[in-house]
């Protein structure tokens, strides 16, 4: 966990990993259920981990209430997990955050947002299914 209280406006990471006796489905349950909460800042993406129960989230924070009510309640509504909230630097409000993508792509990989939405992706079994195993289907 930050120790660090940033004042200003920004994008946090919440990273959570379930404890070994949680099962896949009950951890994305719970995590779904944090990243519903309608009493923590805005969510702007989430997703589960394959290999061990548990996700990521990014949340826009936009005042200290919200920073303290993300660092106290995502730990406290995953109990046991290993939980990290984490402040971001470039990201410092949602439209920050699609512009970090954006231009992660451009200067470390030579492409695009538009040119990725074209590429015909293969499809990848039951992505369901795999975020209440854990394991790639």
């Amino acid at each position: 966990m930050s120790h660090i209280r940033p004042l200003k406006p920004r994008c946090y990471l919440v990273y959570a990993l379930a404890p070994e006796q949680v099962t896949a489905a009950q951890a994305n349950a719970a995590f779904n259920a944090l990243v519903a909460d309608q009493t923590l800042p805005l969510v702007l993406f989430h997703d589960h981990f394959l290999g061990q129960p548990g996700g990521m989230a990014i949340f826009y924070v936009a005042t200290p209430a919200e920073r303290d009510t993300l660092i106290t309640t995502a730990p406290a509504a995953l109990p046991h997990w290993r939980v990290d909230v984490q402040p971001l630097i470039f990201a410092y409000n949602p439209a920050a955050f699609d512009e970090q993508t954006a231009f992660t792509l451009r200067t470390y990989r030579a492409t695009d947002w538009d040119t990725l939405r074209q590429i015909k992706r293969p499809a990848y079994g039951n992505p369901v299914q795999e975020s209440e195993t854990a394991a790639e289907t």
